[in-house]
């Protein structure tokens, strides 16, 4: 897909809390994130409208969570150290791709299909 990336820059100002790592990418990682999030939202709602805005989020996210820092925990690193500061990471934090979709990512997929019986892109648990 070819990326507008002003337009998406502009969304993720406006739109995202945390888009520090998506607005001070350059283009090449930018377009890997949006490229990588929409292959990712594509496989997890199959038959689904993606729009755009959702993809622009999605790379936020992942930009954030594949940062220079936060990319050794996706890897398994459990800590490091560098000149005295250390960065300990929980084993909780290696997650799968479609972990890392957000609600407001879902609610913008649900409200571009309408017409697909979706309950709302959300999974209700329930207990017997």
């Amino acid at each position: 897909m070819e990326w507008n990336l002003t337009e998406a820059s502009e969304y993720v100002t406006y739109n995202a809390v945390d888009n520090e790592d998506f607005l001070a990418s350059d283009d090449t990682q930018k377009i890997r994130f949006l490229n990588v999030g929409e292959r990712t939202l594509r496989r997890a709602f199959k038959g689904y409208t993606i729009p755009n805005e959702a993809c622009y989020l999605f790379a936020c996210v992942l930009n954030a969570n594949f940062n220079d820092t936060t990319v050794m925990a996706q890897r398994g690193i459990a800590g490091f150290s560098i000149d005295g500061i250390s960065f300990t990471f929980k084993d909780w934090a290696k997650k799968e791709l479609d972990d890392l979709i957000t609600d407001d990512i879902r609610d913008i997929i649900a409200e571009a299909n309408q017409d697909i019986d979706s309950n709302n892109g959300r999974v209700k648990w329930v207990t017997l």
